[in-house]
């Protein structure tokens, strides 16, 4: 659908966008709140909430503007749940995933500053936020905004 259908790639993208400075908000509020004493546990989710909140509207108004039959806070929900089941997503896979690809960085001998844990960390990371976009536009889109056309 997405592929064959320019209307729908617009969405994706913009999504994808939006998924981006949320991800500035999610980092920057919770490099705020560590840096002022608050404790990095309660700094994440609030940062989280933060962040599912700011990508919300974003989406609501900006990628998906001719979405307006169910109400504001029936979608805040529905775009929350979605968010919450991505991050056990990307958890899922830091578990699954991490340990084995920082072994793999472990068995090259690299001519590069960067240890195997930072390779595989940030490998795991970029792995994770592909699968995750994937499943909340998606998710997203047949579920808290499959009010709308595609065409």
């Amino acid at each position: 659908m997405i592929l064959n259908n320019a209307r729908e790639r617009v969405r994706f993208f913009r999504f994808a966008a939006v998924g981006a400075l949320g991800s500035v908000v999610d980092f920057g509020v919770f490099n705020l709140l560590v840096y002022f004493g608050i404790p990095s546990i309660l700094s994440s989710a609030i940062s989280f909430i933060l962040a599912v909140i700011n990508n919300f509207l974003w989406n609501r108004y900006w990628t998906y503007p001719d979405s307006r039959s169910k109400s504001l806070g029936n979608q805040l929900i529905q775009f929350s749940l979605v968010s919450l089941v991505g991050m056990g997503i990307r958890a899922f896979l830091f578990i699954l995933i991490e340990s084995h690809l920082i072994e793999m960085f472990e068995r090259f001998s690299w001519k590069i500053s960067l240890s195997p844990t930072f390779l595989g960390h940030n490998s795991t990371l970029t792995i994770a936020i592909l699968v995750v976009l994937i499943w909340n536009f998606l998710a997203n889109r047949y579920w808290t905004y499959n009010d709308i056309s595609a065409e």
